[in-house]
């Protein structure tokens, strides 16, 4: 697979633009959690799979080739993965999406308790008040 860079179409667009290259890498299972997992600092291969719930060693290999391709991450000297200057600016601009979720997350939980049955059962016992 290879791996989505700026200027080259990648899935989704056609255009090369910067921002649907990064939402294609963005985008591939895995990717954000190795991104998420790896801004505390440098993880071996291993403890950085155990980080990612055990995920599959052969994409957890596939992911870091592909980041490291993107310049996201990097091996050091001993053999662990760490952020770029790069990835630790990718981290820094998906930190407002972290925020967002949470948001968008409380807003769909009160709207859906607010049409549950419970809900609807008490207002519709409630008085009609003019």
């Amino acid at each position: 697979m290879v791996t989505p860079t700026p200027g080259r179409p990648v899935r989704g667009s056609t255009t090369g633009r910067p921002l649907m290259a990064a939402l294609d890498l963005f985008g591939r299972r895995w990717s954000l959690r190795v991104v998420w997992e790896l801004h505390e600092g440098a993880l071996g291969f291993r403890a950085l799979r155990r980080c990612c719930g055990d995920m599959s060693s052969s994409v957890l290999r596939q992911r870091l080739v592909e980041l490291i391709e993107a310049r996201l991450v990097h091996q050091t000297p001993d053999g662990q993965y760490a952020l770029t200057a790069l990835g630790r600016q990718a981290h820094t601009a998906l930190s407002p999406l972290v925020d967002w979720s949470a948001t968008w997350a409380n807003e769909l939980a009160e709207h859906s308790s607010e049409h549950s049955p419970e809900h609807e059962a008490a207002a519709a016992d409630a008085p009609d008040i003019p």
